[in-house]
């Protein structure tokens, strides 16, 4: 086992045979609406109808240009995936952009964690739905049964708090013990079916299989409705701002702001889905792009007028509710405008499940052609045009669990993956940078030299990270910031001997720090994720990668 066949690299060439030879498997039917679309579907799930309300609780009604910062933080990395995009047409997002860069071993690695970002994630998602639409279902007066939508995990670890005695528990873990208590047995066993949650993922599944098309005027169906009554709750709620609730506009100060910066960032992510439909995009190098930036500010002046509204509408320190955009229209007696976004959150999250069972079979399809897995995941249904079975896995890999578990424990670890992928994204454009190949990219990120840029920003994150901190305090309760200052430390000795570009080094620096906001215990279960998929790698994908088997046919 030769250690630098774990970097081998594809090459600009051989992905573009790539692309030939599929010419006849996918439909290009997406242009760039559809493209910026999808992007604003997966972006604008459930996060809208929840976060903006707790980190305007935090940090008053300066959280609106907390949008706004992390919206440029945000551009960094989609800059870096639109220069990726510009170059390569292929439908595997940051992992085929990672094996043209960072070789075989890191676009594994991205692949195996991007399944976090897409299959895992909408586990949890799916589980949100189910909780929306029962409640939806209650304000019509039907009632779908405790028993039918809840996972078994969630109301025995309900039932076992109870039982243990824990005092002020929250209303739903009572009523998730109550669900266990009376459910219907079978041999013994209770029965427990989250039954909502498993028919959306189904039903969108098989959207998804019927074809690129049919996917794409339901999702820009859904995402129409969105922004149509997210602007119908900006217009109304702007009749009852009160300008007094504005003052004072950062009632916590700088820390208060900041301190919602990792919930604000999760807002944003889903920008990258577009990349996995680069073979289904009729001018992917021009129009991916484009819908990257374009998605990004619409949904940045959509979250930055909520959350001027909200805060206008009433106290910011009523805002700290689970569900804020409905509770103002409750507080001025418009319970109808509260219902409305009730029914435009199920809305949100079903186009948000719909974008991301899209993606995930593209990229299982394009790691199949590239040797590293089975070549059933590659297969494309010949009426269809999809890839059949990577589609129905992931089907079947997001629905079961979502009948059954509580997957809730793996929202941070999901956005760990997703960091990570954006990590070696931004990573990938310095090393194309440095080799020269990003001349050939349609699209470039704007140089700006960071020779002495990055340092002077180290230093001066050091000298307010030490004067108005309790440094010691904020290092002991997150150790791996030592990491991220580490880091800083070789991107800037680096940044002056190559002469890097600054915009992808400040995506590497943001991402990186998001990561260390998760805590151990999720870097500790993503290391033991990566390390399962390097035993699937080691025992599948270096034999079978399709550069592999190049190599050994050459040295015949």
């Amino acid at each position: 086992m030769n250690l630098t066949s774990f970097f081998r690299k594809k090459n600009l060439d051989s992905i573009s045979e790539d692309i030939s030879n599929s010419e006849s498997g996918m439909k290009r039917v997406l242009g760039v609406r559809d493209l910026t679309l999808f992007g604003i579907a997966a972006i604008v799930g459930a996060g809208i109808f929840s976060t903006i309300g707790r980190a305007a609780f935090h940090g008053g009604p300066a959280v609106s240009l907390l949008f706004i910062f992390v919206a440029i933080a945000c551009i960094f990395t989609a800059l870096c995936y639109a220069q990726f995009a510009s170059m390569i047409s292929v439908s595997g997002s940051a992992y085929t952009y990672t094996y043209v860069s960072l070789g075989e071993i890191f676009a594994w690695v991205i692949g195996w964690a991007l399944i976090l970002e897409y299959a895992v994630s909408n586990m949890v998602i799916a589980i949100s739905w189910s909780e929306y639409f029962t409640t939806l279902l209650e304000g019509f007066g039907i009632f779908w049964p405790d028993w039918l939508a809840i996972g078994y995990s969630t109301a025995h670890k309900a039932y076992n708090m109870v039982s243990e005695g824990a005092v002020d528990l929250p209303y739903h873990i009572i009523k998730a013990a109550k669900t266990y208590e009376s459910a219907p047995e079978i041999f013994g066993f209770k029965v427990l079916i989250n039954a909502p949650a498993g028919l959306v993922v189904t039903a969108l599944t098989f959207l998804v299989f019927i074809g690129i098309k049919e996917s794409k005027t339901v999702n820009n169906l859904l995402v129409y409705l969105k922004i149509a009554i997210i602007l119908l709750v900006i217009g109304v709620g702007a009749f009852f701002v009160k300008p007094e609730n504005w003052s004072p506009f950062a009632p916590n100060g700088l820390q208060g702001v900041l301190g919602g910066v990792a919930a604000v960032f999760f807002s944003f992510i889903g920008f990258d889905s577009i990349s996995t439909t680069a073979e289904e995009s009729k001018n992917p190098q021009r129009d991916m792009p484009r819908a990257m930036l374009y998605c990004l500010g619409i949904c940045t002046i959509l979250y930055v007028t909520i959350a001027l509204v909200l805060t206008g509408m009433v106290d910011y320190k009523e805002l700290g509710v689970d569900d804020p955009l409905a509770y103002v229209f409750q507080v001025v007696d418009m319970d109808f405008v509260a219902g409305v976004i009730s029914a435009t959150a199920i809305v949100a999250i079903t186009s948000a499940i719909l974008v991301f069972q899209i993606g995930q079979p593209r990229i299982w399809m394009t790691m199949s052609r590239d040797g590293l897995l089975w070549p059933k995941f590659g297969k494309i249904h010949s009426k269809y045009k999809t890839p059949t079975f990577s589609t129905i896995i992931t089907g079947i890999v997001v629905c079961i669990p979502s009948l059954f578990l509580d997957m809730q424990f793996v929202v941070d670890l999901t956005s760990v993956g997703t960091f990570f992928a954006f990590i070696l994204v931004c990573s990938g454009v310095l090393f194309l940078d440095y080799k020269g190949d990003s001349k050939k990219a349609k699209f470039k990120v704007p140089y700006i030299n960071g020779q002495y840029i990055i340092f002077i920003l180290l230093l001066v994150a050091v000298y307010l990270f030490i004067t108005k901190t309790d440094h010691y305090e904020v290092l002991y309760e997150k150790p791996l910031l030592i990491v991220f200052w580490l880091v800083w430390l070789g991107l800037s000795i680096a940044a002056f001997k190559y002469k890097f570009s600054l915009l992808p080094v400040m995506g590497i620096l943001t991402n990186l720090y998001l990561m260390t906001e998760l805590g151990w215990s999720n870097w500790v279960m993503f290391t033991v994720w990566l390390s399962i998929g390097l035993v699937i790698y080691l025992g599948y994908g270096y034999h079978k990668s399709k550069l592999a088997l190049q190599k050994q046919q050459n040295d015949i």
